[in-house]
């Protein structure tokens, strides 16, 4: 005699961002798994869970924000410990990509790191990525296996939306390479006019740009400076003087990934933006928050798509409206 088995979710947390992890539990209606995590002397991470895996649908949830090889490296003996456990599937989790910037060679000699760590994953027993916003689409093609892609923008482009609904709006890519992502903006916030940032960058320079010129009529409009990320600030901070410079109203900056590093806080505050809008993939504790910072949380999204995945639904439906 047999009986189909019961399917079982489990979350696990990584110890990078415990936060979002419980408040996608919270959406989920169920609990983070206990386990033992910690560090022996030399530095090597140590994690063993507290109850069974055996046979769940296993989703294991971590970004990759600083120490990010730490974060990596314990997301994949996390892995690791429940593909040895015999969990059924093994989802990883990662609101934000660590090496995602990485995905392509710029001269010889150099590595292509986002592959690097989805082969890493698959090695370690992952089944199934996801992710929020990734620097690039091509990411999507690294991993052998499936690949949920998640988008912020809808949610980012319903706060902006909502909040400056009274307001003439234009909708700015910080660079050429970027005017894509704002013409999908522009689309969610009602076909509103675009315009972007002529910037050059030197690659042998990591994180220092020369912002050029606007292209675009931004004049006496409210700007929504777009990116998928904010690391040193300097891009986003510097379109931001830019824009003010050519005659734009107000600007506000809007992105998903809070990386924040350095001097970041600094010139986000003080480049004369009238609200930065971030959303909680990273971390961001109250000593880097300031007066014109608004964080929304990814928790609602990723959950809903940990469902889809769990009930084998679809997890495009989330952003096209389709099955």
């Amino acid at each position: 005699m047999s009986a189909t088995p019961k399917k079982s979710l489990k979350l696990f947390s990584g110890s990078s961002h415990p936060e979002l992890a419980e408040e996608v539990a919270k959406q989920l209606d169920v609990t983070v798994t206990p386990q033992a995590a910690y560090k022996f002397a030399n530095g090597e991470i140590f994690v063993r869970y507290d109850e069974s895996v055996r046979g769940c649908d296993a989703f294991v949830i971590q970004s990759h924000c600083n120490p990010l090889n730490d974060a990596i490296m314990e997301q994949l003996i996390m892995v690791d410990a429940l593909k040895r456990a015999s969990a059924k599937r093994i989802t990883v989790v990662m609101p934000f990509y660590g090496y995602a910037r990485q995905d392509k060679k710029h001269k010889g000699r150099e590595p292509i790191s986002a592959r690097l760590m989805a082969d890493l994953f698959k090695t370690a027993g992952a089944d199934r990525i996801m992710a929020v916003d990734l620097h690039t689409d091509q990411i999507q093609g690294f991993f052998d296996g499936p690949v949920d892609h998640l988008f912020a923008q809808k949610m980012l482009a319903s706060y902006v939306r909502d909040t400056y609904h009274d307001q003439n709006i234009t909708v700015v890519s910080p660079d050429s390479g970027r005017v894509r992502v704002a013409e999908k903006w522009a689309d969610d916030l009602g076909g509103t006019p675009l315009a972007f940032i002529h910037k050059t960058r030197d690659p042998s320079k990591p994180n220092q740009v020369v912002a050029n010129r606007v292209v675009g009529d931004v004049e006496g409009r409210l700007c929504v400076l777009v990116d998928d990320m904010i690391d040193t600030g300097g891009t986003i901070t510097k379109a931001t003087e830019q824009l003010l410079a050519a005659g734009a109203q107000d600007v506000i900056i809007a992105s998903t990934h809070a990386v924040l590093s350095g001097p970041a806080v600094e010139r986000l505050s003080s480049c004369g933006a009238k609200e930065v809008v971030l959303t909680n993939t990273l971390p961001i504790p109250e000593e880097r928050r300031f007066d014109t910072l608004t964080v929304l949380s990814i928790a609602p999204l990723v959950a809903e798509a940990i469902h889809q995945v769990f009930e084998d639904g679809s997890v495009t439906s989330l952003f096209d409206g389709k099955a």
